[in-house]
């Protein structure tokens, strides 16, 4: 009979849960789920290689193990540092990552225009709810912003680099879900970008993937651009049959018709599944899906405040309705 393996008891704000060795401080918070996640803007499970770049994650290890009781001498990136037995960690409960979390906000707002009224990921984007959270009333910063012309990435991916934070989420996903990856960080310092190389166009059946790891709006869906607020939406949970991809997936419906389709998203706004081009970009048809039902969506997100899930009354008046 093997011997079990044995578990790590980490407590992150009061709160003890027992994990795996070689568990990061991160996912173990995601264990005990509520407050105590630390938030992640480049980090993603099911992309090899990501995390360590926006700092966002940072908490105080106030004692490093049951061993060495010892407090880590900084603050350190939490989706990259696994635990130890009898750590003790401080998410929301310590003024120095309060403090130093403010800090990676302002500095991720350096460059980001302030166009959440007319960006398409407002209202889904983690780097607004950062800026609600964390973010000061006015910037220090007192030079010009970085710029850089939009461009068009195929048929399908619109490229807003000046919105870009360089997560390298979407240069992860390329590299791990298709055959030839065509694009990547060019450049170095306040000069690097997110492009293709000689300029080509991204084209393979799981590119349209990008869109929807991007935590900010970087890199928008062509086919839904414009076109409505995502509160506006009615996100509902569908499936079809696809020999490419698992099929199943979100339509974001307006009325009776199809507005756009994305994978579907954890809590954590991690898609565990990712889906083909063909079903998000093609697929535009109530007949082609098996329409499930309203999709669960976390109520502090602005999207859950029209209560899509209920049906309107038949002889309720839209006043809106132009």
């Amino acid at each position: 009979m093997s011997d079990q393996i044995q578990k790590f008891t980490v407590t992150i704000d009061g709160k003890t849960v027992q994990v795996d060795p070689g568990t990061t401080i991160l996912n173990a918070a995601r264990m005990i789920g509520g407050n105590v996640v630390p938030p992640a803007m480049c980090y993603y499970s099911s992309l090899k290689g990501s995390g360590g770049k926006c700092r966002t994650c940072l908490v105080e290890v106030s004692k490093g193990s049951e061993k060495d009781p010892r407090p880590m001498p900084k603050l350190v990136a939490s989706c990259s540092t696994t635990v130890m037995d009898g750590m003790e960690v401080k998410n929301k409960s310590s003024e120095k990552v309060l403090d130093a979390r403010k800090g990676v906000v302002e500095f991720l707002l350096i460059n980001h225009p302030l166009d959440c009224p007319v960006c398409d990921q407002a209202g889904e984007c983690h780097l607004q709810d950062l800026a609600f959270e964390h973010g000061v009333g006015q910037s220090r910063y007192e030079f010009e912003r970085r710029t850089f012309d939009k461009v068009d990435l195929g048929e399908y991916i619109k490229l807003h680099m000046t919105r870009c934070i360089l997560c390298y989420r979407c240069v992860y996903t390329a590299n791990q879900l298709t055959d030839n990856r065509e694009h990547g960080v060019l450049k170095r310092g306040d000069a690097a970008e997110i492009s293709t190389f000689i300029e080509k166009n991204l084209h393979n059946d799981f590119i349209g993937n990008v869109i929807d790891v991007c935590p900010v709006g970087a890199l928008t869906d062509k086919t839904f651009r414009f076109r409505s607020r995502v509160w506006y939406t009615k996100p509902m949970d569908a499936s079809c049959s696809c020999d490419k991809c698992s099929g199943n997936a979100v339509l974001w419906m307006i009325g009776d018709e199809i507005a756009r389709v994305t994978a579907r998203k954890d809590q954590y706004g991690e898609v565990k599944e990712f889906i083909c081009n063909d079903c998000r970009f093609n697929k535009k048809e109530k007949s082609q899906w098996n329409i499930e039902g309203p999709r669960k969506i976390s109520r502090h997100s602005v999207i859950s405040a029209n209560h899509y899930e209920r049906e309107i009354p038949k002889h309720t008046v839209l006043l809106n309705k132009a």
